[in-house]
């Protein structure tokens, strides 16, 4: 499919709203949803769906609110979803399969809208967004994200609008680009930092007045990724972070430190390339953009590095200096895009079919790869055939709300689970994990003395016989237990519990 003919405008925001780039822009985003699948309850989304629930149902999680209700305190994002489910009254899994759609749909409404303003032709810039498209699930080594998720994730809702304040700068709409980065900063506060830091380069670079082009940065760019309290760190929050891999930068791979330095290289020659090509204002405002991201990106690394390697600086790790590499690779894939239209494939169909169609088919296979129990399309009227999540429904539909669970501290593991959150899909409080847990342990160290308490309650949880599963009850008030195959079979009698469900894959048993 060639890109849609798009009309002459004396500015570029004149069209950004034209029924037949909206409607474009809906068939992307549809295809680029078909690649990147669906998967709500799916590893941060334990805590974010969980918060949601939460928020319009308080007696849930009577336990165990404290691992997503303490950091959800900055953020307005579940509170948002929550009331938008209370004035649609819209099932929560409809609202949340909505929100997703729309999250995916502005994110690439935005990066168009800045293609448009840094490509003059419409090949350009359609190419610039389909690449972003077809890559939205590619992970960023090192830092454990994508560009965007197969959930609902305030990060791609904060993207979206840090993308909309490029515009606004682009446009010179200074106090639009403020308001736009405030909303973001309310929804993820981490990820708006970085798209602030970017967003005062921007603005540095499109400085009106030259003589002032060569004026230092404002202090204040330098701060946003120093300016984070934190308490002092204690060994049971040593123990958390150190399951973060990711904190670490010394455990990383070649290829994840090729992953930070080759964008910064391949961008400095686009802007080397550019420079003898520049004529018009589109020309301008792309070489104002690949400067800008040059040194936004050695800008962060110079930071990550200061603030990632001395020990006397752990507190910080869990603030991921890294993750500035999220802005840089969506900007990165936008702009390799427009490049790729302009200078490759034009309006030759066979060219798009060549690159997009392969493109598209490895994406969607990698996807089917990384979940391979779980259907590509977790929608409300798909049954699933994995065990865990049919054991998850009825822990839902035949437990009392004031249950508190235990399950293998690395269920997310197992085969046939992949990665789906307790919380979010058995809307039941549960003893603490190894897996997903311990990242918010990190993130609040107050909590991180009873993640520790838990997850070591737990230990050897295989091998555990009746009186480690009284213990269980009478130390810790556990009053549930959720085994797999693998630990059923301890759970023979005489043991203290009964199992009213059980499948292929899992067993629920009631202590008693």
């Amino acid at each position: 499919m060639e890109p849609p003919p798009q009309q002459n405008a004396l500015h570029p925001a004149t069209h950004d709203w034209c029924a037949k780039n909206v409607s474009f822009l809906l068939v992307l985003a549809t295809l680029a949803f078909l690649v990147m699948g669906y998967h709500p309850g799916l590893e941060d989304d334990a805590f974010y769906l969980a918060a949601i629930k939460h928020d319009l149902n308080p007696a849930l999680f009577p336990h165990d609110a404290d691992f997503f209700r303490l950091q959800f305190q900055a953020t307005i994002f579940d509170k948002l979803i929550a009331l938008s489910i209370r004035l649609t009254h819209l099932p929560i899994v409809w609202a949340i399969l909505l929100w997703q759609f729309a999250a995916t749909f502005l994110l690439l409404r935005e990066c168009w809208r800045i293609a448009r303003r840094c490509f003059a032709s419409p090949e350009a810039q359609w190419s610039a967004v389909s690449l972003v498209a077809g890559l939205l699930t590619l992970p960023i080594g090192g830092i454990a994200i994508s560009l965007a998720d197969q959930y609902l994730h305030p990060r791609t809702l904060a993207a979206a609008a840090t993308l909309a304040a490029v515009v606004a700068i682009l446009d010179r709409r200074h106090g639009l680009a403020v308001a736009l980065l405030t909303l973001a900063f309310a929804i993820h506060a981490i990820m708006a930092s970085f798209g602030i830091s970017f967003c005062l380069f921007l603005y540095w670079k499109l400085r009106p007045h030259p003589a002032k082009r060569n004026a230092p940065l404002p202090l204040a760019a330098f701060l946003f990724p120093l300016g984070w309290l934190f308490e002092p760190a204690s060994d049971a929050w040593r123990k958390a972070a150190g399951t973060r891999g990711f904190y670490f930068l010394s455990r990383w791979h070649w290829y994840e430190w090729l992953g930070v330095f080759a964008p910064l290289i391949l961008i400095y020659f686009y802007r080397q390339f550019l420079k003898s090509r520049a004529r018009t204002n589109e020309d301008q405002r792309l070489l104002s953009l690949l400067s800008a991201l040059l040194y936004y990106g050695i800008f962060q690394t110079i930071i990550g590095l200061i603030v990632m390697l001395p020990a006397s600086l752990e507190r910080l790790r869990p603030f991921e200096p890294m993750r500035f590499l999220h802005v840089l690779y969506v900007l990165f894939f936008l702009i390799a895009g427009g490049l790729l239209g302009s200078y490759v494939l034009g309006r030759r169909m066979y060219r798009w079919t060549m690159l997009f169609l392969p493109l598209s088919a490895g994406m969607f296979y990698a996807q089917m790869a990384m979940y391979p129990a779980s259907p590509h399309f977790e929608f409300p009227f798909v049954k699933s055939n994995s065990g865990w999540l049919q054991a998850f429904s009825w822990i839902r539909q035949n437990t009392p709300r004031d249950a508190l669970f235990a399950i293998d501290p690395h269920y997310e593991l197992l085969p046939g689970e992949d990665y789906h959150g307790f919380r979010a899909l058995a809307e039941r409080s549960v003893l603490a994990d190894y897996e997903k847990d311990a990242g918010m342990a990190a993130r609040v160290p107050g909590l991180a003395p009873r993640w520790l308490r838990e997850v070591t309650a737990l230990n050897g949880w295989q091998n555990l016989r009746a009186p480690d599963f009284e213990r269980l009850r009478n130390d810790m008030g556990v009053t549930w237990v959720v085994l797999s195959r693998e630990d059923a079979q301890y759970s023979a009698q005489p043991n203290p519990m009964t199992c009213p469900y059980e499948n292929a894959e899992v067993k629920v048993c009631r202590l008693y």
